[in-house]
Parts: C-alpha cells; structure tokens; sequence
C-alpha cells in the first residue's frame, strides 16, 4: 500500500469524528456584527483546541479590530504543519464567518444544532464553509496519524469575514502580516461543482449600477401633463439588451462564457394604479469577461442612457453600486492547477477543468496580490439556503484530495 492508498484509509476511520467536528463548530453562529451576530471569536476557541489536538506545530492568532464585535476584534487563525523542506507552502484557506439562517420556518430543524439525514450534515456553515474547514484539518490528522512528512510545509488559514467583504479576514492578514510567498500552492474552497470537476482560475469583473429616472408626476388620465418616468426607464431597461451585441467577446474558459448585462432589482415608484411615476428606480448586474474594460461598458451604458433622457425628457441618475474590475486570472498552467487536477482524477476519477465564473469569490484578494491562488470544492451548492447541507463522502473526498496535493 503506497502512502496515499494508507492516507485515504486513515481519513475514512475519521468519518465519525469528522461528523463530530461539523456538528461541534455549527453550534457556534459565527455571524458577523454587521449582519446582526457577535462574530467568530467563540468559533476561533473552539478551533484552536481542535488545531493543537490534530498536531499543528505553529499557530498564531490575527486579530482585526472591529469595535462592533463584543470581542473587539475578528479572529484569524494560521497553522502550520511542517514538511521536509519550508521552501514552499500549500495553503487551504476556509472561512469561519457564516449568513444568517434566513427565515427559521423554511428550515426542517435548528440551523444551529445539526442533524445527520440520508449522509448528509444539515445546518448553517456545514457546506458554506465548515465542509472543507473540516477537511483540510483531518488530511493534516491523517499525516501526522500516518507518520508522514509532505514534501513542502501544510498549512491552513481559517479566516473571518468573508461573507460580507473580507476587509477583517483574509484582506487584513494580506495588508498586515501576510505569511504568503510566491511559490506556495493557494487552494480556497469557495467555489465547486458537484462532480469535482470545477477548477476555478479566473472570475469576471462585477458591475452593479441603479439607475434613476426623474420624469413628473401626473394623474393617470392626463399623461400630456406628465412625464412617464417609469415609460422612460422601461425603454432603458430595452435600449440596455445592446450590450450584448456592443461587447460580443467569448471566452470558453468562462461559463457563460459571454460578458453579461441584466436588469434585475425594481423599486416601487407609486402605490396607486391612477398615477404616472415621476421617479423610477431599478437595478443592473453586469458580469464583464476580463479582457474588456469596465470604463468602456459604463461609456456605453451612458450613450444610451442620454439617448433616452433627450427622446423622453426625462433626467437619470446613475450610481455604481459595485464596481470591481476582474482580477489577473491565474494560468491554467499553474502549479497549483496541475497538482488539483492529479489530485481530483486521483480520487473523484473526473478530469479537473480550469474555469472562469461571474461570481466574485475570496481568491480575487489572492491574485490582486500577486499569488497564483485557485478555487475548488466538491459541492451540492447549498450555500446560504434553508437547510444547508453537506454531503457527508464530499467531506471525506475532499481530504483525500487535500491530501493528494500535499504529497505532491
């Protein structure tokens, strides 16, 4: 038996205490201050017993200060697990923060204390992020159970803040006493696709804007007093649609692989069918393929917003709400790519596939610091939604996987 064939059998004797471990963190509702919870510090205790029992030789806490955490601060723990050589290090980073439950009536049980239904562990974070927390802790376990040094330095980064921002987790530990170097492995379980398939190496740039349309009110009867603003928005909305024939570049590493430009959000104007809106107000999402400029689409959004306002005579205003320009992409040639895909074909039998996706994750931070950083995971994608869950054999895969690559 080589010595990834005893890993894979020690991580599966680990299933019971895995279990354990993900019912143990989702007692703690790591929900971060602004999003009405007390953070991760209580999360971040119980964790850095759990990194000295499994045999972590180096860890240090970094703390964010953040006056509306009764702690005063968010929790960001490093650990190290030493291999033979400290040349480089493969990192996992996973986040401790998770959402609110949402609405407690659309939930099968508490989203606090987790159940175990059919192989899977339902409750808040179990998926989103605890799945691979817990994974890349136990593959750790199994090393040092095993007796084996990895080629390289393990290490693990388990972080605040990521759901609302990550300017007090993986941000500060970047800007204020970041352990990354260039030649580390970065692997970031934020993004995954069922069959393990998904290597995501690139994301597009994010554009949100709301638009508002200043016209005048009016009786409904008498519309040659007014000016219609929701008319006017609405032809906006349409004129919009010609984005996608003004910025028609594909890209086959992104799925959709197309830029993309939609209406989305719409605020109610008047609370009465007999009046004509004198203000109107909706929303766009934009999702911009990295090769082209954000400021030559928000140029075109203005051309055809002024043609609207001189054909309507009405006045809009627009707001960016969001406006985060793609991050480099990391090549599909990467090291840390090829070791996932070894990795993924190893254990999940499938072909790891380097992709781009609209959604912004956590590793932009990474690549817009310079590090090659990827995103990976086996997932359900029941992130943030009633009953979360997390497929019991995803968990126990993906230590296997993590594994892999810290063998390589």
């Amino acid at each position: 038996m080589n010595s990834f064939d005893k890993i894979a059998k020690r991580i599966d004797s680990f299933r019971d205490e895995m279990i354990d471990a993900q019912v143990k963190l989702c007692s703690y509702p790591a929900i971060a201050p602004s999003s009405g919870g007390e953070g991760e510090a209580r999360k971040a205790e119980h964790l850095l017993a759990l990194l000295k029992k499994i045999g972590f030789q180096d860890i240090s806490l970094v703390k964010a200060p953040d006056p509306d955490a009764p702690s005063g601060f968010r929790p960001n723990l490093l650990a190290w697990f030493k291999g033979r050589s400290s040349s480089r290090t493969v990192w996992v980073m996973t986040h401790m923060d998770v959402v609110p439950p949402g609405d407690l009536a659309l939930w099968r049980g508490d989203p606090f204390k987790a159940w175990v239904e059919e192989g899977r562990i339902y409750g808040r974070g179990t998926e989103d992020n605890q799945q691979d927390m817990v994974a890349s802790l136990y593959a750790v376990k199994a090393l040092r159970e095993e007796g084996l040094k990895p080629p390289s330095d393990v290490a693990v980064a388990l972080v605040a803040d990521e759901e609302t921002g990550s300017d007090k987790g993986i941000g500060y530990v970047l800007d204020h006493s970041s352990p990354f170097r260039k030649k580390d492995l970065i692997l970031v379980p934020d993004a995954g696709s069922p069959d393990g398939s998904m290597i995501e190496v690139a994301e597009k740039s994010i554009l949100w804007l709301k638009f508002k349309t200043q016209g005048k009110q009016t009786h409904g009867s008498t519309p040659e007093k007014g000016v219609n603003s929701f008319r006017a928005a609405s032809r906006l909305v349409v004129d919009l649609g010609k984005l996608y024939k003004l910025f028609p570049e594909s890209n086959k590493i992104f799925d959709p692989p197309t830029s993309t430009f939609e209406p989305t959000q719409k605020e109610a104007n008047v609370p009465n069918i007999n009046t004509i809106p004198g203000d109107d107000v909706f929303y766009m999402d934009s999702r911009i393929l990295p090769a082209r400029d954000v400021d030559d689409v928000l140029r075109e959004i203005r051309r055809l917003t002024r043609r609207v306002e001189n054909a309507f005579g009405v006045k809009i205003q627009i707001e960016e709400v969001q406006n985060a320009p793609a991050a480099p992409p990391t090549s599909v040639r990467a090291p840390v790519v090829q070791a996932l895909k070894r990795a993924v074909k190893a254990v999940y039998g499938v072909t790891g596939r380097a992709m781009g996706i609209g959604g912004g994750t956590v590793a932009a931070l990474f690549r817009r610091a310079g590090f090659e950083a990827v995103c990976w995971s086996k997932l359900d994608d029941t992130l943030h939604q009633p009953n979360e869950y997390c497929v019991i054999d995803n968990m126990l895969g993906d230590a296997k996987v993590f594994a892999h690559v810290f063998l390589q």
